[in-house]
């Protein structure tokens, strides 16, 4: 089966009505946005690998005015790469208290609890989670984790985790047309 099939059909109601809620996106990063390996050079210099499908899929969102935030434990000269590359504008790197971070931007934006998504994939995400409209965990994600998300990928970490959740978000918020007819020629 096509890792990027088309979830219409497969969407639980309840899974559904969380997504079609949200207005705002996080991420963390190793493990989700990346397969969660960490390569360093011979400098010391730290190597992330990011797949094209995930980036496309954080564009989609805020080009449709879903707010996208990275939020990650480890600073990371990488991630802060990616997404200037990506055009994002929440990027939190360093992060002690993934909570805190999330609950200050939230406010920030006046975006409620429950219109609130977060992909993680380990134990730090967890305070997160039980604070979120939709909770989702990639397909390698730590077994703990996943038990407790409203929705557990069919793509590991790194691999469109991050696309899945995007595709899933933008479809139930009946975005998915409008999307396609941009990149269709008339």
């Amino acid at each position: 089966m096509d890792a990027f099939a088309d979830l219409a059909a497969d969407i639980d109601p309840l899974l559904r009505e969380r997504a079609a809620k949200i207005r705002l996106c996080c991420f963390d990063v190793d493990g989700t946005l990346t397969d969660g390996r960490l390569w360093f050079s011979a400098a010391g210099e730290e190597m992330k690998a990011f797949h094209v499908h995930d980036g496309q899929g954080l564009r989609l969102l805020e080009d449709n005015g879903i707010a996208v935030a990275l939020i990650t434990a480890r600073s990371s000269a990488a991630a802060e790469a990616r997404a200037r590359d990506l055009r994002l504008s929440h990027v939190f790197t360093a992060v002690k208290d993934k909570f805190a971070c999330l609950e200050a931007l939230r406010s920030s934006l006046g975006i409620a609890a429950d219109e609130v998504a977060y992909l993680g994939d380990d134990l730090p995400d967890l305070a997160v989670f039980t604070h979120v409209g939709l909770a989702a965990a990639p397909a390698d994600g730590h077994a703990w984790l996943r038990e407790r998300a409203h929705w557990v990928t069919a793509q590991n970490g790194g691999a469109g985790a991050a696309r899945a959740l995007c595709d899933l978000i933008l479809e139930a918020r009946g975005l998915k047309p409008a999307v396609l007819a941009k990149f269709q020629r008339a």
